[in-house]
């Protein structure tokens, strides 16, 4: 299949912390995500080229010169990979939205991909990642700071800045997607998508539910909130 890698390089080239989808956990007999198809891959880069401007216009229109609004589309083909999409950014700042391969083979239809596309994109255009950040580090200084006043010895007090770090990164991450779903449903929208079918790829993956601390928030809050936003366009 080497051809694909050839597709994806030739189409897409120029197009820390992540922000993630929970890959679907998939039983031992389950067979393995399938590799993609010349169909899938065309229906890759189609959405790639219709998607990417309507993103980079919204977060420029939304964010203001100060932030990169570059986005590069790539496809993570490191082998063992689950079906997966993230956005993150590379050393000078541009945003990286990416897909694995497994990923590009299991979306269904045009719509699912555009979404989960543009729901990466909003993820940067939201400055979530930098949030993040900034929540992880308050609740290390917060917890840390509380064990140090507490005359805890040098590793309980690394262990609860740890564990400061971790529940405040966690604390909002729920909003956070259900923030992109938002954003993400119009970018769909004004690129020529049905949002609503495109979310539609939330019942191919676990439902978290509504889990103390999770990352995700159930999926039918997530359809809720799509939906909401789609009837308003």
């Amino acid at each position: 299949m080497r051809w694909i890698g050839l597709v994806f390089s030739l189409a897409l080239m120029g197009c820390g912390a992540t922000i993630e989808m929970p890959p679907p956990r998939q039983p031992a007999s389950t067979a393995p995500d399938p590799v993609p198809t010349r169909q899938k891959v065309a229906q890759f880069v189609e959405v790639v080229e219709t998607v990417e401007p309507v993103a980079e216009r919204e977060c420029r229109a939304r964010t203001g010169p100060r932030t990169n609004c570059d986005f590069r589309i790539v496809v993570d083909d490191r082998p063992g990979q689950p079906a997966n999409a993230f956005q993150t950014v590379d050393r000078t700042g541009r945003p990286i939205l990416a897909f694995t391969v497994a990923m590009v083979g299991k979306v269904r239809n045009r719509d699912e991909l555009a979404f989960v596309m543009s729901h990466e994109a909003a993820h940067h255009i939201a400055g979530h990642i930098p949030r993040q950040q900034q929540n992880a580090m308050a609740g290390a200084i917060l917890l840390g700071g509380l064990a140090t006043l507490s005359g805890a010895d040098a590793d309980v007090v690394r262990s609860a800045t740890d564990l400061g770090a971790s529940v405040a990164a966690r604390r909002y991450s729920k909003d956070y997607e259900l923030e992109a779903d938002a954003l993400g449903t119009i970018i769909a929208k004004r690129a020529g998508y049905d949002p609503v079918r495109g979310a539609a790829f939330f019942t191919q993956i676990p439902d978290p539910g509504d889990r103390f601390l999770g990352t995700h928030p159930p999926n039918a809050q997530r359809m809720e909130t799509v939906r909401r936003v789609n009837a308003r366009l």
